[in-house]
């Protein structure tokens, strides 16, 4: 007894030392929240709406210690549709998620993809947020009313820009601006890029007139400067920025952009609900919470089946829009 009493105080003793580390290092395994070798995929360019999205998501992710060293790439072509039929050819992988929004359910309608949505496995719908209408700061158009006056007078001669396919929020928005102006959409003449960030160089370059897109992705070029916001496209003015809604000025559009994330199919329970568990609990973070004020996003946040609901309704509303239209 008395050899073994002072071996069962040490070992008590170790416990105590090493057992709370063991607990909390890697904060994130209390909550099941922690998959070692995630990666997000975005299915577009650097500097557009889901490349920051999911940048800041994974650093959030990383800062509030719920998982660590996640790897976010690029894999852009066709409006999204590149990424998506690599994130479905992924079936079962655990470890893989893809950024996403309302342009890859317009880019499987107007690229007539052969994956949709549908063969993904639904996570969280994230955000939601306003398009701004933007021209360069040398720009001749100071008004929104300016530049749709131009626009009416000869609409082929002023393109404008979009970081979306046909059927994507930044197509869809000028779109329903035209209609509302008394332009045929079909005499709009739109220039998709692949992503905010490709836009934003030909708005610079004067490649086209004007451009549209999220505005999150242009905050910071609009408070330099750079960009001249001419209106936004939601049903409230944007806190911190001096534009009129286009309900304000005239024109009977509100509309407004999403984004989420998705995995791959084949998924077991346990992992989808780990992805889950993981984008509510940064859903909660502070670090997630000031991310969207910074970036101007508002709180649209719905997990698994509904979501996946969401965006069966989705794909049916762009089809509904396109061919009202004449799309």
């Amino acid at each position: 007894m008395r050899l073994r009493t002072p071996l069962a105080l040490l070992g008590a003793a170790v416990l105590v030392l090493v057992g709370p580390p063991l607990l909390t290092t890697g904060g994130g395994t209390e909550t099941g929240t922690q998959i070692p070798g995630l990666r997000l995929m975005v299915p577009n360019s650097p500097g557009g709406g889901y490349d920051i999205t999911a940048r800041t998501a994974a650093k959030n992710a990383e800062d509030a210690g719920l998982t660590h060293t996640v790897e976010v790439f690029n894999l852009p072509g066709a409006g999204g549709t590149v990424g998506l039929s690599r994130l479905v050819s992924e079936h079962g992988n655990g470890k893989l998620a893809m950024s996403m929004g309302l342009g890859v359910v317009g880019a499987v309608r107007s690229n007539d993809a052969p994956k949709t949505l549908a063969d993904t496995t639904p996570i969280a719908r994230l955000t939601e947020e306003q398009d701004v209408v933007v021209v360069g700061k040398d720009s001749p158009y100071k008004t929104i009313g300016e530049l749709i006056g131009a626009w009416k007078e000869n609409p082929g001669k002023l393109p404008v820009g979009g970081g979306s396919s046909p059927g994507g929020p930044d197509h869809l928005a000028p779109m329903l601006m035209a209609r509302a102006a008394g332009i045929p959409p079909k005499q709009v003449n739109y220039i998709p890029f692949d992503g905010g960030g490709e836009l934003l160089a030909s708005i610079l370059g004067d490649k086209v007139a004007f451009g549209v897109s999220g505005v999150g992705e242009y905050l910071d070029q609009i408070k330099s400067g750079e960009l001249r916001l001419l209106a936004v496209t939601g049903p409230e003015r944007v806190a911190g920025l001096d534009a009129p809604t286009l309900e304000e000025a005239g024109y009977d559009v509100s509309f407004t952009n999403w984004r989420g994330i998705v995995a791959p199919p084949g998924l077991t329970d346990a992992e989808r609900d780990k992805l889950v568990r993981l984008v509510r609990e940064l859903h909660d973070s502070d670090e997630w919470r000031e991310s969207m004020k910074r970036n101007g996003w508002d709180d649209a946040f719905l997990t698994g089946e509904e979501f996946g609901a969401f965006l069966d309704t989705e794909d049916k509303r762009v089809v509904s829009v396109l061919k009202e239209l004449g799309l």
